[in-house]
């Protein structure tokens, strides 16, 4: 009999990529203002990375989150890169607004996972990680010190047993690959046990055509799920100026500015908002257990998660399927 998977018992959660200061610097007021909006709006998962402004995410969430009692809120956090502070860091080059003294490196052994969430739980002052993701072993990643697919055999060896093995004693609850990239899931779920991924920029209104065909077939056979990232594509869906992620971001291919012109013009037509339409996309398809949105706005977590209750007409989702901007099998919302 196959293992219940774990599964995350929240549709709906705030990222750290804003609050870790990704695109613009935020302050800590900032941070804990858009943190207690979403709890007083009742979101009740938080996902971080040592990744995001190297420690700030995860220091910032932590602050706020010890306050509040530990059994009543999921946390994910990611592995795969330690931070080392020094004064010779070099952490303005991953993240311009930030304030942290790190520097990354690298490590997707067993030995780094173990270390990786020991520094995570202390930079956030809590006693566990719920979700572990491996984060961004992926052929877009332009940081790694050797091509990802000649570092996979350490993570295969190293981290993805560690993780499982913390699953089986009971010190998280389920983990599963972070990244923007389909490539490193469909490798998971070939050789090791993972619960939920963190599939992110693979998954929105402008591109969804290989996780239809591809990812999402290969988790139902496995019996995984995930939680769905960067819906907006980075904030594209809702109007700003880049593509997701990277340091060429803001130089959009042609093919999504007019995707995104099409989707503009039907959304008009049927009176629907862009940015309610693309997140309650995310959260449609069978696999999909979880929704984070990134901001380090009040205003727009609380604008995002009203955006979940919107009533979109069925016919917007026709509309969408006749022009082909929706794939023929991508799932829309119930009672659409």
């Amino acid at each position: 009999m196959a293992r219940q998977r774990y599964r995350p018992p929240h549709d709906f959660g705030l990222g750290g990529v804003a609050i870790g200061n990704e695109f613009q610097f935020a302050t800590d007021e900032q941070a804990e203002a858009t943190l207690a909006a979403a709890w007083d709006a009742g979101v009740r998962y938080f996902d971080v990375s040592p990744w995001y402004g190297l420690g700030l995410a995860e220091r910032r969430f932590g602050r706020f989150l010890a306050r509040k009692p530990r059994h009543e809120f999921v946390l994910s956090s990611k592995v795969g890169k330690l931070l080392r502070a020094s004064r010779d860091h070099d952490a303005k080059r991953y993240f311009p607004f930030t304030t942290s003294p790190n520097t990354p490196h690298f490590d997707y052994t067993a030995d780094g996972v173990l270390r990786s969430i020991e520094d995570s739980l202390q930079r956030l002052g809590l006693d566990r990680l719920d979700i572990v993701f491996v984060h961004d072993l992926s052929p877009d990643n332009p940081y790694l010190p050797d091509d990802w697919e000649t570092l996979w055999p350490v993570a295969e060896q190293g981290a993805f047993p560690a993780l499982t093995r913390l699953r089986e004693e009971g010190v998280i609850d389920g983990w599963g690959m972070g990244v923007n990239c389909p490539q490193p899931i469909l490798r998971c779920l070939e050789v090791a046990d993972s619960d939920v991924h963190l599939l992110a920029s693979q998954y929105s209104l402008v591109d969804h055509a290989n996780a239809v065909e591809q990812v999402f077939p290969r988790a139902r056979e496995a019996g995984v799920s995930f939680v769905m990232g960067s819906a907006l594509n980075a904030g594209f869906l809702g109007g700003a100026p880049r593509y997701n992620y990277g340091e060429e971001n803001t130089l959009i291919p042609a093919d999504k500015r007019e995707r995104m012109e099409r989707l503009r013009t039907i959304a008009a037509q049927h009176g629907v908002d862009l940015v309610a339409a693309s997140l309650q996309f995310a959260q449609a398809p069978d696999v999909a257990a979880s929704l984070i949105v990134g901001t380090a706005s009040p205003t727009h977590l609380l604008a995002d998660h009203a955006a979940l209750r919107a009533k979109i007409p069925a016919a917007f989702w026709q509309a969408l399927r006749a022009d082909g901007i929706l794939h023929p099998d991508a799932a829309v919302p119930e009672g659409a």
